[in-house]
């Protein structure tokens, strides 16, 4: 099977002229200390970060010091609102056209041998069988063992694929025609939201936290309806709760009583659906908001 490739509408596309414009008059490099940045570079390879990145990041840091004026960050951050709203209208567009489905979100890293990933798997053909489609962040690791094992059952597979500089790349299990492509973490966290009809949280790392603590934050506020978010690995998440209930809850007293319900852990794949299933006899299924 042919891996997908990354297509983009004229929506999405913006010339970096555009993105970039500014006044007209010439951006000057500061007098940035060469020996400095290499100190950077060289600390870096010492403790096993990788080269090409940290030529990247030195990049990123001559780039921060470049001197703008108001009126330049003013054209290029209106210029910017275009490439955000083709973002928004691309995917809703698309999205829109899919129906029920549940978001599966976990590690990019986690490989095909791991329990977890063959759990996601599983996670995701049980799903399809019971109705839904599955959203994924449309990369590898876990977000490849769901949309595999949607493609398994005949489901509807969607990827949402962030552009980075490492990791995040099509899985092959993608339906080519639910493939969508972002360049802003926020726009595609609103695709997450607002079109699944629950959430199955497989262990991972910082971007899996950020997308499980905003859904429950938005249900907490109520800024979205109430939905599942089942969290699955008791031996990955439970300390994680139990430092929430402990101090967040008891001694700091941030959250309340019930916020502690807004998730549930499991450690089966048919009681993961079942949850989903369960929820949904009483409610209807449609977009949060």
């Amino acid at each position: 099977m042919s891996t997908i490739k990354r297509e983009k509408t004229s929506k999405t596309k913006m010339s970096d002229d555009m993105l970039n414009a500014g006044s007209g008059k010439t951006i000057k490099q500061p007098n940035v200390n060469d020996d400095k940045l290499t100190s950077i570079s060289e600390m870096r390879e010492q403790s096993g970060g990788h080269p090409a990145l940290a030529i990247e990041d030195e990049q990123r840091l001559r780039r921060a010091f470049v001197d703008k004026d108001w009126n330049e960050i003013k054209i290029a951050d209106s210029w910017q609102i275009f490439k955000v709203m083709a973002e928004f209208v691309e995917g809703f567009e698309k999205m829109s056209k899919i129906g029920p489905c549940v978001s599966i979100f976990g590690s990019a890293r986690t490989k095909p041998d791991n329990p977890y990933y063959q759990m996601a798997e599983e996670i995701a053909a049980k799903l399809v069988r019971h109705g839904y489609g599955v959203i994924t962040g449309g990369g590898p690791g876990i977000m490849e063992a769901g949309n595999k094992g949607a493609r398994s059952e005949g489901g509807k597979s969607v990827g949402l694929n962030i552009e980075l500089p490492f990791e995040q790349s099509h899985n092959i299990y993608i339906d080519q025609d639910k493939c969508i492509d972002f360049d802003y973490f926020f726009v595609r966290k609103v695709m997450f939201v607002k079109y699944a009809q629950a959430f199955v949280g497989m262990p991972g790392g910082f971007g899996t936290l950020d997308e499980l603590f905003e859904a429950m934050t938005l249900i907490q506020t109520k800024k979205i309806s109430r939905f599942p978010i089942v969290l699955v690995g008791s031996a990955y998440w439970s300390g994680l709760f139990k430092w929430v209930e402990e101090v967040m809850l008891h001694e700091e007293h941030n959250i309340s009583p019930e916020d502690m319900n807004l998730v549930q852990i499991v450690d089966d794949a048919s009681e993961a659906v079942k949850i989903i299933d369960d929820f949904y006899h009483k409610y209807l299924l449609s977009p949060n908001f």
